[in-house]
C-alpha cells in the first residue's frame, strides 16, 4: 500500500486503489471485453465513440471509462449528475474544445447521467454530435426509460453483468496480497471461508466488497487476523439491494406476482422478504397481491380476495414486525390457491362489446315501472320474479336483443369454479325444461 505523501494527507480508499488498470484486470464482463467482442476491441482499437454503461453498483462502470480514455490517449473527465450540473457541462466543453485543437480529444464520462432530466440531457447534444467530446455515460438505470431518444440514439448502449461471487472472492485476494495498491503491506491473515462469505454478502458489489475488507483490516491491524466473525462485525446489516422507484423495484414487484400466479410459495416468501428488508412499503406487496387475487385467483377462490384484503388490515392494525405474519400468511395462501384468469377475460370481452355496441335498449320486460305512463308503455311487463319459481330460477331474456346467447364469462375447470360451472350447467337445463328443482 503506497503510504501518503504526508503525515495529514488520508490515503485514497481501498476501492479506489484496487481499480484496474487494464482490460485484463476488469472481472466479470468477458461478454463485453474478450477477444472478438466489439467493446474490448473497439477499446483496444482506441476508436471507441460515445456510449452508455448500464449495469449495476460496483460492476466496473467507472474503471472500464477511465481504461477507455487510457487506451485511446484521450483526456478523462469525470462529472456527476449528481452533484454537478449545466454549468459544469459548459465549462468541461470550452476545456475539451480548447484541447481539441491542441490535437487531443476529452473522454466525458457522466456519472448517474439517469439523475439529468431530458432538458439538461440535451445540453450534451451538439458537442458530442461535432466530437467535441466523447460521453461516456453510466447508469443503474434502464437507459430506454431514463435517457432521451436523441442523446441514446448517439449512444451505443453496453450492459454491465453483477459480479458472480468467484469475481468477488478473486478480487478480494488481490486486494489482501497486493502490497503496492491493496493490503499486501499488513501481512494479514484470513481464511477462505471469510472470503467467501464476505463475496457471497457483497450482492455482486466490488466496491462494496473492498469497502468492507478495509474496514475489517483497520480492525484487526498489522498481522491481525480476519475471520468470519470480523466480517460479519465490519459488513453490519446487510441491505439485499432494492430501489424503491426503480427498474429493480419493478422487477422484483413483478417476481413476486409471478411466483404467486405459478403456485410457488417457497418463491414467493422469498420475493415478499427481499422487497420487506429492501425497505419497501408493505402496502405496495398488498397492493399487488389484492390484484393479483382477482385478476389470476378469481373465482376459482373467493376467499383469496377476501384474505388479500383482511391480511393489509390486519397490518394497518398491528404494523411491523407483528403485521409481516399476515402478509406473509397471505402469501403462502394466494400462491397455493387454485387459478383463474376467468374474470379478467370475462371483463376484457364484455368491454369490448360494450364499446362496439353501444346504447342497446334494456329490454322493456327488466326495465323498472315506477309510474303509470312506463307502465302503460309496458316497462317491467311480463318480469318473471326469480323468487316466486320453484327452483330460485326465472328463464328470460336479459341481454339486449341484438347480443342475446353472448358469452363473456366462461367458468374454469378449478377450484370453486367448478361448482359454478355446474350451476350454470343446471340453469340452463331448467331453461329447456330438461331438469327439476334441486331437492
Amino acid at each position: 500500500m503506497t503510504p501518503p505523501d504526508s503525515l495529514f494527507e488520508t490515503p485514497e480508499p481501498l476501492a479506489a486503489r484496487m481499480r484496474p488498470r487494464s482490460l485484463d484486470e476488469i472481472l466479470g464482463q468477458d461478454h463485453l471485453l474478450a477477444p472478438g467482442k466489439s467493446l474490448g476491441d473497439a477499446v483496444r482499437r482506441g476508436d471507441l465513440g460515445s456510449v452508455v454503461f448500464w449495469g449495476p453498483p460496483g460492476s466496473g462502470k467507472t474503471s472500464l471509462a477511465r481504461l477507455i480514455a487510457l487506451h485511446t490517449d484521450r483526456h478523462f473527465v469525470a462529472f456527476s449528475a449528481v452533484t454537478e450540473g449545466v454549468p459544469r457541462v459548459r465549462e468541461v466543453i470550452k476545456e475539451a474544445e480548447d484541447r481539441r485543437r491542441l490535437g487531443r480529444g476529452t473522454i466525458l464520462f457522466c456519472d448517474e447521467i439517469h439523475r439529468f432530466n431530458r432538458a439538461q440531457q440535451d445540453a450534451f447534444l451538439p458537442h458530442v454530435e461535432r466530437g467535441t467530446v466523447t460521453l461516456v455515460g453510466a447508469t443503474t438505470e434502464n437507459p430506454s426509460f431514463e435517457l432521451n431518444g436523441a442523446l441514446l440514439s448517439r449512444c451505443r448502449v453496453y450492459v454491465l453483468h453483477p459480479l458472480s461471487a468467484d469475481h468477488i472472492a478473486t478480487l478480494l485476494w488481490r486486494a489482501i496480497q497486493d502490497a503496492d495498491r491493496g493490503l499486501g503491506v499488513m501481512r494479514l491473515e484470513t481464511t477462505s471461508e471469510a472470503i467467501q462469505l464476505l463475496a457471497g454478502l457483497s450482492d455482486g458489489d466490488a466496491r462494496r466488497s473492498l469497502m468492507v475488507l478495509e474496514a475489517a483490516a483497520q480492525q484487526v491491524g498489522v498481522r491481525g487476523v480476519i475471520d468470519e466473525a470480523v466480517i460479519r462485525e465490519s459488513l453490519a446489516r446487510r441491505v439485499p439491494l432494492h430501489d424503491k422507484s426503480g427498474e429493480a423495484h419493478f422487477n422484483l414487484l413483478s417476481a413476486f406476482h409471478k411466483s404467486l400466479r405459478g403456485s410457488d410459495p417457497q418463491a414467493s416468501l422469498y420475493w415478499m422478504a427481499r422487497m420487506i428488508e429492501g425497505g419497501e412499503d408493505p402496502m405496495t406487496l398488498f397492493r399487488r397481491a389484492i390484484a393479483m387475487a382477482a385478476e389470476d385467483i378469481g373465482l376459482a377462490d373467493p376467499n383469496a380476495l377476501l384474505i388479500a384484503v383482511a391480511a393489509r388490515d390486519a397490518f394497518q392494525m398491528l404494523g411491523p414486525p407483528e403485521g409481516y405474519l399476515p402478509l406473509a400468511e397471505m402469501t403462502i395462501y394466494l400462491a397455493t390457491a387454485p387459478k383463474s384468469n376467468s374474470t379478467v377475460r370475462a371483463l376484457r370481452d364484455v368491454l369490448e362489446v360494450a364499446r362496439e355496441t353501444g346504447s342497446l335498449p334494456v329490454p322493456l320486460h327488466i326495465r323498472n315501472a315506477p309510474t303509470s305512463l312506463m307502465k302503460a308503455l309496458d316497462y317491467g311487463k311480463g318480469y318473471a320474479y326469480p323468487h316466486d319459481a320453484a327452483t330460485g330460477y326465472a328463464a328470460q331474456q336479459y341481454l339486449p336483443d341484438d347480443l342475446v346467447g353472448r358469452t363473456f364469462y366462461e367458468p374454469g375447470e378449478r377450484g370453486f369454479e367448478k361448482k359454478v360451472a355446474e350451476r350454470l350447467a343446471w340453469w340452463q337445463k331448467l331453461a329447456r325444461g330438461e331438469s327439476e328443482p334441486e331437492s
